[in-house]
This record gives structure tokens, C-alpha cells and sequence, in this order.
């Protein structure tokens, strides 16, 4: 067939089957007011087939084809203005036949999945409107901020970075610093997503499982008040424990994506940490006695410009230190280091090992994050007694304690065993 018939075909198929979805839109949301539509199926059908020839008649300047759109819109203008003079303000109908109208010179320009694409987006959009109205009563207005700023640090600031290096001491470009910068701000943002709005309200250890996938420190701190606010109950001990147990696979992850070499290196022993936190855990959920319980939960947005631009300090401040301590002091000072430094923040720490060059082996870098994963797990099981009380936190804490000390004993076996 000539394909300007077959583009002739598509356009007409797809405009004609969108008057009709706009017809059952009519019947489903708006029975009793027909006058508030704007044409048929058979209107949007030959606003299709216009758009389609007056753009073929004149495909470089589009003097005819921006011509007929002009006209149809003082046409939809007049009707709207009897819509206004009704308290009716809705465009969504003159908004849609600006998408049949573009039918096609998208069916002769582009590949068939566009105008099809097209199609699919109306249909769901149009039957989407009660799904739509939910989710903007429960959406907070501002996520769009938050959004905003996730897009900033990925589309716009990122590609405007030299991916050269311009400073000697720093082995990494501006580029791959903020690289880093995005990845954790990603998975962060992420896991506060989905807590949030996929699973909000849905019991402690669902919400601590992905809460840890962003804090587990933060999770943590949260769990504890709310033990020692509920007094002593084992499924806070389940969803502290899980937390700890999601931060090595949250770790894995990011090596993955860093340094396949350490990953792999990382991988038996953060999957083991992880199979036994859950474990452990899954003891301590077992012996729960109230299974829907609600918990008011992080409810903080990790994703902030501020806390990005420290990240990104620490992440750099983290590279050079790390790159003074190997060059000074070897391995055993590398090992102190990350030991101390699992005592704070850990992820610049982390990538700062997984992004820098220097003067030790996989194995040594591998354990230190292993030194420092485990520092933390001491530092999250402080947290626990200090914000849950002794009595109502001491077996989590225990069991947290007993995955850090043993992440550190892991380590300094796989640097000798290696």
C-alpha cells in the first residue's frame, strides 16, 4: 500500500476511536450536561483528517495547516465563551482535539508508536480523572518542589560539570563528584517515595524496611522513640533489626554501580549480614502479638539542595583524607579511619572509597567499607538504648551489635584471607 494511504488510515482510525472515548467520557462523568461538549465522534474524525491535509498540502512553512488550527480555535473560542457565561471553565475538550488535530503530521513524520502513544496517553488520561483527584487531595504540594530540586541536580547542574579534573589532589572531575552527589540523593529520594505514598501507614517493620533503604540511622532513632513512647514491644526489635539489615544491601547496590570489583568482593558477605538481619528479625516478628499496628513514620524529605552541597563537601573531604590516611599510614590506618568514621554519615565515606585511586589493594578497600558498615551498626545500636530506654531496646540493640561486630570480624578475615 502507498504509505500515504496507510498514514491516511492511522490518523483517521485514531481520531474517529478518540471521539469515542470522548463520547464515553460524556456518559461515565458528565451524563446530564451534553451541551458542555465540544462535537462528536465524526467531529473529531474530520478534525483528524485536516490536520493530515493541510499539513501534507504545505509540510515546510505550515501557512494552511496553522491557518485551519487559528479557525478551529476561534470556533472552540465562541463555544467557550457560552461554557464562561455557565460558570464553565474546563478546556480539557479544545485541549484534546489539538492532539486529534495533530494526528497527522505525527503519523507522516514519526514512527507509529508516537501517534500511538498518543492515543494511549488520552484514553488514560481521560478515564484517569477520579485516580487524578485522589492523588492530588493526598499528595503534599511540596513533593513538586522536591521534585524540582531532583531534577536540578540531575538534568541541569550534572551535564554543566567538566568531567575533567581540576584540582591535583582530588582524583575524581566535578562531573563524577556530583555523579555520586545524584545516585545517593536518587535512592534516597526513592525510599522516601515509597514509604510515603506506597506503603504509608502500613505497620512498623514495612515502613523500617524501606526506611532503610534511605536512613537506617534515621529509621532507627524514630523506631526507638516510638518503643520507648509504646513501651516494650518485638516488633520494634523486628523493624530495627530490618532497617540495619536493608542498609547492606542498600550498600551492595551502590558499590554495584561504583566499583563492579569491590562489589563483587562485598557481595557474599553484606548478602550473609543481610539474611541474618532478617533472620533475626523474622524471630522477633514471629513473637509479635498486635500484626496491624500503624506507624507514624519518617515523614521528612531526605532530599534537600543543603543537604546535597554537604554531601557533596564531605564526599570530597572524605577522598582526600582517605587518600592522605592510605598514603601515611598504610592499611592499618585506613582500617581506624573507617572505624571512626562509621560513627557518622557513611555513605560519602563509601563512595569516597569506591570513586578514589589509592595506594591499597581491592581486598583492604573492601574491608574498610566492611570496618565502617559495622561502626555504624555499634552507632545504631547506641541510638536505640539511648532514645529507647535500656529496657524496651536492649535486644534489638544486641542483635544489632551482633551484625556490626561480626561485619568487623568479616572484614579483617577477608583482608588476610585475600
Amino acid at each position: 500500500m502507498n504509505p500515504d494511504l496507510v498514514h491516511f488510515i492511522v490518523t483517521v482510525a485514531f481520531s474517529f476511536l478518540t471521539g469515542l472515548e470522548v463520547k464515553t467520557y460524556r456518559q461515565r462523568f458528565h451524563p446530564n450536561r451534553p451541551q458542555d461538549f465540544f462535537g462528536t465522534a465524526r467531529t473529531y474524525t474530520f478534525v483528524g483528517i485536516l490536520g493530515f491535509v493541510f499539513y501534507k498540502l504545505d509540510p515546510t512553512h505550515l501557512s494552511a495547516y496553522v491557518a485551519v488550527l487559528v479557525g478551529l480555535t476561534l470556533l472552540y473560542a465562541l463555544f467557550y465563551h457560552q461554557k464562561l457565561i455557565d460558570h464553565r471553565q474546563s478546556i480539557l475538550l479544545y485541549l484534546v482535539m489539538l492532539c486529534v488535530y495533530a494526528f497527522g503530521p505525527l503519523t507522516l513524520t514519526t514512527p507509529l508508536w508516537m501517534p500511538s502513544l498518543l492515543f494511549v496517553l488520552i484514553v488514560f488520561i481521560l478515564n484517569a480523572r477520579r485516580a487524578i483527584h485522589r492523588f492530588a487531595l493526598g499528595i503534599n504540594p511540596y513533593e513538586f518542589e522536591t521534585l524540582g530540586k531532583m531534577i536540578l541536580l540531575s538534568a541541569v547542574i550534572l551535564p554543566l560539570l567538566p568531567d575533567e579534573k581540576i584540582v591535583a589532589f582530588i582524583p575524581l572531575s566535578p562531573f563524577k563528584i556530583w555523579l555520586a552527589v545524584v545516585v545517593i540523593s536518587a535512592i534516597s529520594y526513592g525510599g522516601y517515595i515509597v514509604q510515603k505514598y506506597f506503603f504509608p501507614q502500613k505497620g512498623y517493620f514495612l515502613t523500617a524496611v524501606v526506611g532503610g533503604t534511605y536512613s537506617s540511622t534515621a529509621t532507627t532513632v524514630v523506631l526507638a522513640r516510638k518503643a520507648k513512647q509504646a513501651g516494650c514491644r518485638p516488633l520494634v526489635d523486628a523493624s530495627i533489626i530490618a532497617a540495619t539489615a536493608v542498609m547492606y544491601l542498600r550498600l551492595l547496590v551502590v558499590a554495584l554501580v561504583f566499583n563492579l570489583q569491590i562489589a563483587e568482593t562485598l557481595a557474599l558477605p553484606f548478602v550473609v549480614m543481610a539474611i541474618l538481619g532478617f533472620l533475626f528479625a523474622a524471630f522477633f516478628l514471629k513473637r509479635a502479638r498486635q500484626e496491624g499496628e500503624t506507624a507514624e513514620f519518617v515523614d521528612k524529605n531526605p532530599l534537600e539542595l543543603g543537604t546535597a552541597l554537604i554531601f557533596a563537601t564531605l564526599f570530597v573531604m572524605m577522598m582526600v583524607l582517605t587518600q592522605y590516611v592510605t598514603k601515611e599510614y598504610g592499611s592499618g590506618g585506613l582500617e581506624i579511619f573507617s572505624f571512626v568514621v562509621g560513627f557518622t554519615d557513611i555513605d560519602p565515606f563509601v563512595l569516597s572509597l569506591l570513586t578514589g585511586k589509592y595506594d591499597v589493594t581491592t581486598p583492604q578497600i573492601a574491608a574498610a567499607v566492611m570496618i565502617a558498615a559495622g561502626s555504624n551498626d555499634l552507632l545504631k545500636a547506641a541510638y536505640a538504648l539511648w532514645f529507647g530506654g535500656w529496657k524496651r531496646c536492649y535486644r534489638s540493640a544486641f542483635f544489632v551489635t551482633l551484625l556490626g561486630a561480626g561485619t568487623i570480624l568479616w572484614a579483617f578475615r577477608l583482608e588476610h584471607i585475600i
